[in-house]
């Protein structure tokens, strides 16, 4: 069979791929030090194969200047797979249509697994928002073939009280269900302050009350688990200075078909910072990923082929080089047959 142009170009940007990343694996494996067993692929990959994603506001600054075209043709050449969208714009790129960014994507081989937008304005009735504009925020998703779209505004619209996140649960739960009528999962995505226990109930933590009054059909999860990391250092105690202790893990173990995206962020442990943590490239910091990667694909169900990997740094000294960074790190980590 003769192929056409189309097919032939199809092939060598697939075979192009399959060799990047295996350059990318044995780049990675010689930079940090992999042991012989496991750059001989003895040892089982901790990160699912095509599951590595990227949150593009990363690289804001890449796409503002250069455009969305150059960024992805970096991304497709460390190894990603997927990307996660925080606007749809270019800046002095200049202009460009959903379709058009759509396409660029799907040339470099990544897949669009989500995109954040905000949950409310209440001073701006045209805003880009899900309160505002539901049905916009729902018909771009659409157009770009998106299977999540989310907030990583927290919940505080009607403030910091049990009856507030109430509240805000129920528009989660409406936007929740405008999205699965179209064939997506709507999620939320958390910082610290998620973790933080109610103004009025201070026995109870916020996050829980989210958890409890969304409907685990129609709202789910994106654990930050950087955020989720420093959570632990500043919220392991209530106000009157009892212990409340919780491991991230552990929420999503419990529940582990709601929280089908995570974001991936690293940090140095400071006791003297607010965070606990410093954030850095991820690879460079203490956030054990091996351990936490190996445990939600490998005790939930679906692990390995329901959940999605997206690298993150909020703010990088070098937006390129932490993608790079990030993907050599990810795809080195590896367990010993049986462990």
């Amino acid at each position: 069979m003769s192929r056409t142009p189309k097919d032939a170009g199809l092939a060598r940007r697939l075979s192009r791929r399959n060799v990047l990343g295996v350059v990318a694996g044995a780049t990675a494996a010689t930079l940090l030090g992999t042991g012989t067993a496991e750059a001989h692929g003895r040892g089982r990959p901790v990160l699912p194969p095509g599951r590595l994603g990227i949150q593009l506001y990363s690289l804001r600054d890449k796409v503002s200047t250069l455009g969305f075209a150059p960024v992805f043709a970096e991304l497709e050449k460390y190894g990603y797979d997927e990307i996660e969208f925080a606007g749809y714009t270019q800046g002095s790129a200049g202009p460009l249509t959903l379709a058009q960014l759509k396409r660029l994507a799907r040339d470099h081989g990544l897949n669009p697994i989500g995109s954040h937008v905000g949950y409310h304005d209440d001073n701006n009735p045209g805003a880009y928002t899900f309160a505002q504009n539901l049905t916009k925020v729902l018909d771009d998703a659409e157009a770009l073939g998106l299977k999540h779209i989310g907030t990583a505004s927290g919940p505080w619209r009607y403030g910091s009280t049990v009856d507030g996140w109430k509240r805000a649960a129920e528009d989660f739960n409406t936007y929740g269900a405008a999205a699965r009528k179209r064939g997506m999962k709507f999620y939320q995505h958390n910082h610290a302050e998620e973790f933080s226990f109610a103004t009025d109930q201070p026995d109870v933590r916020l996050y829980d009350v989210l958890l409890a009054e969304t409907d685990p059909d129609l709202v789910y999860l994106e654990m930050d688990i950087y955020w989720a990391y420093a959570a632990q250092f500043r919220f392991g105690k209530r106000a009157d200075g009892t212990p409340a202790p919780f491991d991230p893990v552990e929420y999503v173990l419990r529940q582990p078909d709601r929280f089908p995206l995570f974001h991936v962020k690293d940090g140095i442990r400071d006791d003297t910072a607010r965070d606990g943590y410093r954030m850095t490239d991820v690879g460079d910091g203490d956030i054990d990923y091996k351990t936490f990667l190996s445990r939600v694909t490998a005790r939930t169900p679906r692990g390995r082929t329901y959940h999605h990997w997206q690298a993150e740094h909020d703010n990088p000294a070098d937006s390129l080089a932490f993608a790079r960074k990030s993907s050599q790190h990810l795809h080195s980590l590896r367990e010993r047959c049986g462990e």
